[in-house]
């Protein structure tokens, strides 16, 4: 069973104008508190803290999950990932895990089998948990996508084990719906939440925000087919989480102000229901001069509007698709945190934390070419002659974090070094 991808690529031209919009920076200098909400929303579990979407959403054959088979591993759920035959845009370092599954591609470079990961097993999750504990990362948003289809029972088991992971590392979460590809959203969100997810919410690990717990709805607005909805029932759906006591976050489309590009016109009063705006932006940038061009043409007037109608902003910033050459071994990753923290935003969310399908994990990565599986053509952490450690972008994502808080100065300068 396949679940259409979230990463969007910007138009030829939009890409060009991002290219060529790069702004120089300002200078770096002393860094206040991190901002409170323009609706007056203090320090909590979102604002002024950092947010990591958290997919949970690997499976292996044998290991006792409901989907029962190589859930996000591979294109054919019920065949070990191969050599062409794998969904793993990038390879996960597997060393901290204490049960691995192993698949049909050829031995790592450097000898031993190429093993995966099952998010199923609670030792996987209390790991990621751990990850984040020793990170100092502060909230994890758990993607639920439709719960009524056939992976429903295996998103029901991730919630419980997330939640559990969660209150052993002294971490946060929430409840992330992402629509994509839900027919019946308007009725079965609601249905799902009040019978299911609302339960989680008595969780000490349950993420508050201005005394409410929060849930995010990821999807409304966006221009293609996967989510056709009009406004009123996605409106609809946003009040009806305020009126059950929640603080909503949207995940919206990149271009929610002005309802073009990626967004559908007419959702300005559905964007603004909302207590937080989080706008998408994988496949939108990939270096930092595009990110200097964001900041300046996007993220400033965002951050502006969002003052305007009381509403909390939580730009994403991305470690970028290692495959393709974005990282620059941290500094785009730097880049944005660093622009994000002058433009004032109340809270930071990170695309994403296990993101291996898209190449976009934070999460312990092959450092090394002799950590992939030979042959298989995946690019590792030194993919551009500098050595990175696996947990290299889980550190940078702390140091990200501790300049947000004002722990750090605000500096262009990247402080997280490659290795320890």
């Amino acid at each position: 069973m396949s679940i259409s991808r979230r990463s969007f690529v910007l138009s030829g031209a939009a890409v060009a104008a991002a290219a060529a919009g790069g702004v120089a920076a300002t200078q770096a200098g002393a860094s206040p508190a991190p901002a409170a909400g323009p609706a007056g929303s203090p320090a909590g579990d979102v604002v002024g803290k950092i947010t990591v979407g958290y997919q949970g959403w690997f499976a292996c054959k044998g290991d006792s999950a409901p989907i029962d088979g190589w859930w996000h591993w591979s294109p054919d759920m019920s065949k070990a990932p191969a050599q062409g035959a794998s969904s793993a845009k990038s390879w996960p370092d597997v060393s901290d895990y204490t049960h691995t599954y192993p698949t049909a591609m050829a031995d790592l470079n450097g000898g031993g089998e190429a093993a995966l990961f099952s998010s199923w097993d609670q030792q996987s999750v209390d790991t990621h948990f751990r990850w984040m504990r020793e990170n100092n990362i502060d909230t994890a948003a758990l993607q639920r996508f439709n719960p009524f289809s056939p992976e429903g029972p295996t998103r029901d088991g991730m919630a419980q084990k997330v939640r559990q992971a969660a209150e052993a590392n002294g971490r946060k979460f929430y409840i992330m719906y992402d629509v994509t590809g839900w027919t019946s959203m308007q009725s079965e969100i609601k249905q799902d939440w009040t019978e299911k997810m609302k339960a989680h919410t008595s969780s000490g690990a349950y993420a508050q925000q201005n005394g409410k717990p929060v849930v995010c709805v990821w999807g409304f607005g966006f221009s293609d087919d996967a989510r056709p909805f009009d406004p009123a029932p996605c409106l609809d759906v946003v009040n009806w989480f305020k009126d059950q006591g929640c603080y909503v976050i949207g995940g919206v489309p990149t271009h929610w102000r002005t309802g073009t590009e990626d967004s559908r016109a007419g959702f300005g009063d559905v964007y603004r229901a909302f207590h937080m705006i989080s706008p998408w932006m994988v496949g939108r940038i990939g270096s930092a001069e595009q990110s200097d061009q964001f900041y300046r043409d996007i993220n400033t007037p965002d951050q502006a509007d969002c003052e305007t109608h009381g509403i909390d902003y939580q730009p994403c910033v991305m470690p970028g698709d290692l495959q393709e050459g974005h990282r620059a071994h941290g500094d785009f990753m730097w880049r944005q945190f660093y622009n994000m923290k002058r433009v004032g935003a109340q809270g930071i969310y990170i695309s994403m934390f296990d993101e291996y399908n898209e190449g976009n994990q934070i999460a312990k990565t092959a450092a090394t070419a002799a950590d992939v599986p030979s042959g298989s053509g995946v690019k590792a952490l030194d993919e551009d002659g500098t050595t990175c450690s696996s947990d290299y972008y889980l550190r940078l994502t702390g140091d990200g974090g501790r300049m947000l808080k004002g722990e750090l100065p605000l500096t262009e300068t990247r402080p997280t070094p490659t290795t320890v």
